[in-house]
């Protein structure tokens, strides 16, 4: 047991005979290293992506909100009214009647 451990921390166990096992296996695990880094960066630029996307989905529901109550405001009759008098029109005192077309056979 110890001779193992002097062997791994001199480095003796990469350089001896049988050497080829033990570099396949440490090319094996830096190789799932690499690819678990990869997957874990991967995954946080995700997130970032989801966060400014977010963020950007609250502003433009803000700003859809603002356009609604601003469309509103101009729909209103006072609100139309001040803008046709503005071009000259006005409302008119006298209602509108309903027009009746009798079907001639």
């Amino acid at each position: 047991m110890k001779k193992r451990i002097y062997s791994i921390l001199k480095g003796t166990f990469l350089v001896s005979d049988d050497a080829f096992k033990n570099w396949r296996m440490i090319l094996f695990i830096s190789v799932l290293a690499i690819i678990m880094i990869a997957s874990s960066h991967s995954a946080d630029k995700k997130v970032h992506e989801i966060a400014r996307l977010n963020n950007e989905v609250k502003e433009l529901r803000s700003e859809m909100i603002d356009a609604r109550g601003k469309l509103m405001d101009l729909k209103k009759e006072t609100s139309v009214e001040i803008k046709m008098k503005e071009k000259g029109l006005a409302i008119s005192e006298i209602p509108p009647t309903k027009i009746k077309v009798k079907s001639q056979k």
